[in-house]
């Protein structure tokens, strides 16, 4: 059994060979630092929309909204590209569609324990180093000096950012670096799975993550059944919100796929964060979050280990 679908005109001898090793192009960062932008964006949105918003309701109301919108761009590229899905397919976007649930999940907890330039840091920093690590393990990738140097950096960061912020007790400090750790692993499976997807397996990043939200529905309906006058009423309160985090959370990683089709998962993963300096940011000057000077100093040396990743 392939583990990809069939593209018309279906290049087996290419396929079978897998892509060129590629590093972090012109066009790969600028997918990267637009992805970093919208990510950042709806994050704080979602800490917005209050902590009374359940996880599974909100999940499926913002699956399903973006499963309607991105469903004729889907169904466009499979038109234009011939690509039809087999069994080894659909396993891959099902699996990546679990693990991308307990990723939301993580991440709505941790941001109603602590604060999001708290969660978001440690979460984005700790699940690039995990991906990068995993790249070499399971894809083969090879690390250098300045990768490991970038590597080391971003993990010095999430030292900073875990320590202790002026007047914040163990207690009350805890729960946001456990979700924060929790959204890193989760962030590293989904990265490495969901790269192997698209990279190695060929499956058209859009159509792969349209194919992971129509899934994530279906395994959600059975728990938010009883939850439809919730879900009613959040869209009613905030449609503006809803609407936005909905269009712009799918945006926000198909443009991370595409990149991930030529380039390296352990320099890509860790380049992505750059989001990190911008939910730090947002997170002391839109929601008025304190310590913004230990986030922004652990931020900086996220920045700095990205950068030396992207130069690598």
């Amino acid at each position: 059994m392939r583990l990809h679908g069939r593209l018309r005109d279906d290049p087996a001898p290419a396929a079978s060979s897998g892509p060129a090793p590629a590093r972090v192009t012109p066009t790969v960062l600028l997918l990267v630092l637009g992805s970093a932008v919208i990510h950042a964006s709806w994050n704080l949105w979602i800490k917005q929309l209050g902590p009374g918003v359940r996880s599974a309701p909100l999940l499926w109301l913002l699956t399903s909204l973006s499963a309607v919108v991105y469903a004729p761009f889907a169904w466009g590229v499979i038109a234009a590209t011939g690509w039809r899905p087999d069994a080894g397919a659909v396993v891959l976007v099902f699996g990546s569609s679990v693990i991308h649930v307990g990723y939301f999940v993580l991440l709505l907890r941790g941001y109603r324990a602590a604060d999001l330039s708290l969660v978001y840091p440690i979460a984005r920093g700790t699940g690039p180093l995990l991906a990068a690590a995993g790249a070499v393990l399971l894809l083969g990738e090879r690390p250098t000096a300045l990768s490991v140097s970038g590597t080391l950096l971003i993990a010095s960061g999430v030292l900073v950012i875990a320590g202790r912020p002026a007047g914040l007790s163990p207690r009350e400090l805890g729960p946001g670096v456990f979700y924060g750790l929790a959204t890193g692993v989760s962030i590293a499976l989904y990265t490495l799975w969901d790269g192997w997807s698209v990279k190695r397996a060929l499956i058209p990043p859009l159509v792969f993550y349209w194919g992971g939200e129509v899934m994530r529905v279906v395994l959600l309906t059975p728990v938010v059944l009883g939850a439809r006058r919730e879900m009613g009423e959040l869209f009613r309160a905030q449609p503006w919100r809803v609407l936005a985090i909905a269009l712009l959370s799918p945006l926000s990683y198909i443009l991370i796929l595409f990149a991930l089709r030529s380039g390296d998962v352990g320099h890509i993963a860790p380049a992505r964060e750059v989001s990190i300096l911008i939910g730090a940011w947002l997170g002391g000057r839109v929601l008025g979050e304190g310590d913004r000077k230990r986030r922004l100093v652990a931020a900086a040396a996220f920045a700095a280990g990205v950068i030396a990743l992207a130069l690598d």
